[in-house]
C-alpha cells in the first residue's frame, strides 16, 4: 500500500523521481487510490507517494508552498488560489477531473425528532425557537459550501440570521454531528452514509439532485509544476484516466470499497463506503432510493476539464454569494481549467468503453 508519510520522504528526493500527491478522507478519492493499487503509476513511469491530509486548508496550503506537487482538490480551491480568495494567490490549474457529485446535506437525528423532515420544515424550526443552527461545510470556497447556501435560500432561510455555517474537516462531520457541536453538514461520501448508518444522521439532499453534473474534485496542480514536469504531470493524468474507468465499473465498486476502507486511505467502515457506491441510497429513517450517477468518475466525459464545467464552478461561487464578479477574472476558466492538457493525457490511453451507470 501507499505511503502516507510523503512530505518528509519526498524532500529527499528528486521531483523527476516522485510525484507527491495529497488526498483528503473521502470516497472521491478512489482514482487516486485504485491508481496506485492497480500499479497504474508504474505502467505510466511514474513514482507516486500519496499523503493523506485532515482537511482542505492543509492541502491548499502544501499547494501553494510546494509540499506538494498535485492534489485531491476540491474545484473551487483551484479558482480561489488562481483568483487569490483568502489573500493568498498562486497559479494554479487542472488537466483532470476526478468526478462528478458525490455530496450530500445531512442533518441531525436530533432535528427528525423535532419534526424537521426537509428545507421547509427546518425554516419553521429555526424560525419557532428563534436560534440559528449550526451546519458545517468542508471548505469556504467548494460545491459543498455553494450547494449549502443555495439549498438554504432556496428554503427561504436567512444565512445570516437562521444558520451558522464552520468549516469543518469531512472525516470529523459525523463525531461533531454526533457531540451536538453541529445540527448539519454538506460533505462528500462516506460521511453522510456513515451518519445514517450509526443513526447520528439523515440526509435531506443529495448533490446529483442540487446540481446535476456539477464538477466535483479535480487533480490540482501549481501551473509550474505542470510546465516544468509537463511528461510526468501528462502521464499522470493519463494513469488516473484508466483508474477513473475502473472505478465507474460497477463490477469493479466492492473492491473499491474494501481498498478505501484501509486506515491509509479513507479509514473507516467499508459497509459506509459501499453504501455511498451503490445504485440505491439510504437516505436514512426507512427512506431508500435509486440513485444512478451518485458517483461519477468517468462516464458522461465526467474527466474533461472543459469550459462548461469552469463556467459551473466560478458563476456557482457568484451565484452563492462566496465570491463577487468583480474578484474571480474572466479569463480564469481558461486558464485553471486545461483540456488541451487533458487531451494529450488521454492520447496516451487505450481506448476503452466506459461502463453503464452505477
Amino acid at each position: 500500500m501507499a505511503n502516507s508519510s510523503s512530505a518528509k520522504t519526498g524532500k529527499s528526493r528528486s521531483k523527476k523521481e516522485i510525484i507527491r500527491i495529497g488526498f483528503v478522507a473521502l470516497t472521491d478519492c478512489a482514482p487516486l487510490v485504485m491508481a496506485q493499487e492497480l500499479g497504474l503509476f508504474e505502467k505510466h513511469g511514474l513514482h507516486v507517494e500519496l499523503s493523506r491530509e485532515i482537511g482542505w486548508a492543509t492541502v491548499r496550503e502544501k499547494i501553494i508552498y510546494n509540499e506538494l506537487d498535485a492534489a485531491h482538490a476540491p474545484a473551487g480551491m483551484l479558482v480561489a488560489a488562481a483568483a487569490g480568495l483568502g489573500g493568498i494567490h498562486a497559479d494554479c490549474l487542472t488537466g483532470l477531473v476526478m468526478n462528478l457529485h458525490g455530496n450530500a446535506i445531512t442533518l441531525s437525528q436530533r432535528l427528525w425528532q423535532a419534526g424537521v423532515r426537509d428545507g421547509k420544515t427546518l425554516r419553521d424550526f429555526v424560525r419557532k425557537r428563534g436560534r440559528a443552527v449550526t451546519l458545517g461545510t468542508v471548505y469556504q470556497w467548494s460545491s459543498h459550501s455553494v450547494l449549502l447556501r443555495l439549498w438554504l435560500k432556496g428554503h427561504g432561510l436567512d444565512f445570516e440570521n437562521d444558520a451558522a455555517v464552520v468549516v469543518v474537516p469531512p472525516s470529523q462531520m459525523v463525531a461533531h454531528l454526533r457531540a451536538g457541536h453541529l445540527d448539519g453538514f454538506c460533505a462528500g461520501e462516506p460521511w453522510n452514509s456513515l451518519a445514517v448508518m450509526s443513526r447520528t444522521g439523515w440526509v435531506v439532499a443529495r448533490s446529483a439532485e442540487l446540481a446535476p453534473q456539477h464538477p466535483e474534485k479535480v487533480l490540482m496542480v501549481r501551473s509550474d509544476f505542470a510546465t516544468r514536469h509537463d511528461a510526468q504531470h501528462t502521464a499522470l493524468i493519463a494513469a488516473l484516466i484508466e483508474s477513473a474507468r475502473y472505478c465507474d465499473d460497477p463490477a469493479n465498486r466492492e473492491k473499491v470499497a474494501d481498498t478505501l476502507a484501509h486506515p491509509r486511505y479513507v479509514g473507516t467502515e467499508a459497509e459506509a463506503i459501499r453504501r455511498s457506491m451503490r445504485a440505491v441510497y439510504d437516505y436514512g429513517n426507512g427512506r431508500t432510493e435509486p440513485c444512478a450517477g451518485f458517483n461519477i468518475f468517468a462516464r458522461d466525459n465526467a474527466n474533461e476539464p472543459d469550459a462548461r464545467k469552469a463556467a459551473w464552478v466560478s458563476q456557482s461561487l457568484i451565484t452563492s454569494g462566496l465570491a463577487s464578479a468583480a474578484q474571480i477574472p474572466r479569463d480564469i476558466g481558461e486558464r485553471c481549467f486545461r483540456p488541451d492538457i487533458f487531451a494529450r493525457a488521454l492520447a496516451l490511453v487505450k481506448p476503452e468503453r466506459i461502463s453503464s451507470a452505477a
